[in-house]
């Protein structure tokens, strides 16, 4: 099989060099989205097949396999919008079809015209998806902190949303220009925000920092809202850190807090590991809306919230785990005496590099021996534990961060 993709604009008098009319020319089966087939229409043989390319895109698919045969003399030409390798349909192709040949003929891709329009260097702008995806990676690149940063929009994930997420999360840092039908010879627009909710697509973003926004590493304990007020129930500021640090957080991918109760773990793993997908479980309700208002004061967008008895959850009780990805990294914060129980249904999802860490206190009005517990669940399930840490802050009670592995 043979795919030969070309990169175009939203220009409706496109330009094409000598070499891709001569394609364009020869071909027999044409292939790109109903805007592409309205642009190179004219272009197109007389006698041109042309399949459009609509979700879902297994029929697509099939009616390119069905033409393998075909395609040695006259390959599948594809129309994609830009550089067909830049987040493109090429790389959807490549994707399905691996062993297929592939020739690329590249145009600027809408971030490129736009920094053109905008007359700004762009070779450090960090470029972010969001059109079909989530919006991990703009949270990623907002805590980050880069300077210059270029979205990729869809009939969702739009300016005004983008706006909105931001500004939700105090990220008021940026500077946001709207490209709207770049390369359309009439309907082209370039603008800052204004609060608009309706730009016409196809449009993409570049926002552009004021002044960084400080990212701590470490949030003082008195900055957080707490639960009732009471001071004990969170994880103090350097046992906090200590606990990330046992977590081995840089080279995981999916982070579960157990037991979050004000979100700390949670919001400190997010702002100093931004790459982390993070699932946060909390048995009470109440502390749905301390985790979101803490999450919102300091800028940690992401954090996927599940309230309810994590053993009742029926997507960990049927040994599905969340959003498909297994956690690498296990916190438990809370278990309410039911720490083996949690342990034993954490290890059916947990990754196999995974580690389990909780840290355990011992004071006179405590009666349940954590640590105990902990090391009678280790034991019965087969896990290997490290050497535990033990730490004390000023007057307050020991702490003892334990670790395990399987």
């Amino acid at each position: 099989m043979k795919f030969i993709v070309i990169g175009i604009t939203d220009s409706h008098r496109p330009f094409f060099p000598p070499e891709v009319l001569e394609v364009i020319k020869r071909g027999k089966v044409f292939s790109g989205g109903k805007r592409h087939h309205e642009i190179v229409a004219t272009l197109l043989p007389s006698d041109a097949e042309w399949i459009d390319i609509t979700v879902p895109l297994d029929a697509v698919f099939e009616r390119y396999e069905s033409l393998c045969g075909e395609t040695e003399e006259h390959p599948i030409v594809v129309f994609a919008s830009g550089d067909p390798l830049f987040f493109g349909f090429a790389n959807t192709l490549q994707r399905e079809f691996p062993d297929a040949e592939m020739v690329v003929y590249p145009t600027f891709n809408s971030l490129q015209m736009l920094a053109h329009r905008m007359v700004i260097p762009y070779h450090d702008m960090h470029v972010v998806s969001l059109t079909g995806r989530p919006w991990d990676k703009l949270d990623e690149a907002l805590i980050n902190g880069y300077p210059l940063i270029g979205c990729l929009t869809d009939k969702q994930k739009t300016p005004h949303a983008i706006h909105l997420r931001m500004t939700e999360y105090g990220y008021d840092n940026y500077v946001m220009t709207v490209g709207e039908h770049l390369g359309n010879n009439t309907a082209e627009r370039v603008s800052r925000y204004d609060s608009k909710t309706d730009y016409d697509n196809p449009n993409c973003v570049i926002l552009q920092q004021t002044e960084p926004r400080i990212r701590r590493f470490g949030i003082p304990d008195q900055e957080f809202t707490l639960l009732d007020d009471r001071e004990k129930m969170i994880t103090k500021m350097p046992i906090r850190l200590l606990t990330l640090q046992a977590l081995e957080l840089r080279t995981k991918h999916v982070l579960w807090d157990i037991g979050f109760c004000t979100g700390s773990v949670s919001i400190e793993a997010k702002l100093q590991f931004p790459h982390l997908q993070i699932e946060a479980f909390e048995i009470r309700p109440e502390c749905e809306a301390i985790i979101q208002e803490n999450a919102r004061r300091f800028g940690a967008p992401g954090i996927n919230i599940h309230i309810g008895d994590i053993l009742e959850n029926e997507r960990v009780k049927s040994e599905k785990w969340i959003n498909g990805k297994c956690p690498d990294a296990v916190f438990i914060g809370g278990h309410g005496g039911h720490l083996k129980e949690i342990m034993e249904k954490v290890l059916t999802v947990l990754a196999p590099d995974g580690v389990i860490v909780m840290n355990s206190v011992i004071a006179p009005k405590v009666t349940t021996d954590s640590q105990k517990l902990w090391n009678e669940a280790c034991e019965e399930l087969g896990l290997k534990q490290d050497p535990p840490t033990r730490i004390q802050l000023n007057d307050n009670h020991p702490i003892t961060i334990l670790k395990c592995k399987r």
